[in-house]
């Protein structure tokens, strides 16, 4: 990215979040023009790719989702709403946040979100998380009392654990479900619910081309994968209740007993995560985990 403009306007956004505490208010942002016909242009380019492409419960999530069509919203205007619906709220990110973090928060019904627009110049991809993939993407589950006891029960095992390797476990469950999850079966064929997928025009357009794997959590701790660029594969699911029930006999007992009691390969042996150089985008800490995807 060499905008000089646009880094300054995302720089300034990321540092709001600088020793932001989960939970506290997020600062309102005066978005520009700009900000909000690149909002206007992915949320209606969204609505056209979601057909045919989403599960009948997504859709409904998203229509009872407080998220508007012609602006940019503020975290507040949105997660006021879903506090109402189902006790989330979104608290800030500027970009990247350590998984006991990031997952953790989920326990607290909080959802780490960032404030910054895509560049006005590829509004139908980022390659990293900005305000649509998580306000829309994220927003849009968190709307769904169903998706929303998924994401605590995430938080909830990822607050019964602290070494890097259980971490590591949960988050790449996570990317291969909440963010990345495919409903693989069934007569309208691969059906998108990742949060990251229903934010991101490229990805949906190019579903088709996707190579589904079968719903496997040895094999998602073994694959490498990416978190820029497109996913060169995705785990398909069964149906939704098949994702729920085996999300809860991995969660549910979940400790750091449980990539040895499995016979999982430990975090050294799993396959390798690509990532951006840290530091390379604005609010990258060395050594941070990334908190998930975005291609969005």
């Amino acid at each position: 990215m060499s905008d000089a403009r646009y880094l300054r306007r995302r720089g300034a956004l990321v540092e709001l979040a600088r020793d932001h505490r989960v939970g506290d208010p997020s600062p309102h942002v005066t978005y520009t023009d700009e900000e909000h016909g690149t909002w206007r242009r992915v949320h209606a380019a969204l609505l056209v790719a979601h057909r045919g492409r989403v599960p009948r419960e997504v859709l409904e999530a998203r229509e009872s989702a407080p998220i508007p069509s012609d602006h940019v919203p503020q975290h507040a205007e949105v997660g006021s709403r879903l506090r109402e619906l189902t006790g989330f709220a979104f608290t800030l990110a500027g970009g990247i946040v350590p998984n006991k973090r990031f997952l953790g928060s989920m326990a607290r019904d909080y959802f780490h979100a960032v404030q910054y627009v895509r560049h006005p110049a590829m509004p139908l991809y980022t390659p990293e998380p900005d305000v649509i993939h998580d306000v829309f993407g994220h927003g849009t589950h968190l709307a769904s009392p169903w998706f929303a006891d998924l994401y605590r029960m995430f938080g909830s095992a990822a607050a019964r654990v602290d070494s890097d390797d259980a971490l590591d476990l949960i988050s790449r469950v996570y990317w291969f479900t909440l963010e990345y999850g495919v409903i693989a079966a069934g007569p309208r064929g691969v059906q998108a619910y990742g949060a990251a997928l229903l934010s991101s025009y490229g990805e949906l357009d190019r579903l088709h081309l996707a190579r589904i794997r079968p719903w496997d959590i040895a094999d998602m701790a073994r694959v490498p994968y990416q978190v820029t660029g497109y996913q060169p594969f995705l785990f398909g699911a069964r149906s939704l209740e098949h994702l729920a029930d085996a999300l809860h006999g991995f969660l549910d007992t979940f400790d750091e007993e449980t990539a040895a009691r499995l016979g999982l390969p430990p975090l050294r042996q799993r396959g390798f995560m690509g990532r951006p150089a840290a530091g390379a985008a604005a609010g990258v800490s060395a050594g941070s985990e990334p908190r998930r995807p975005p291609p969005s």
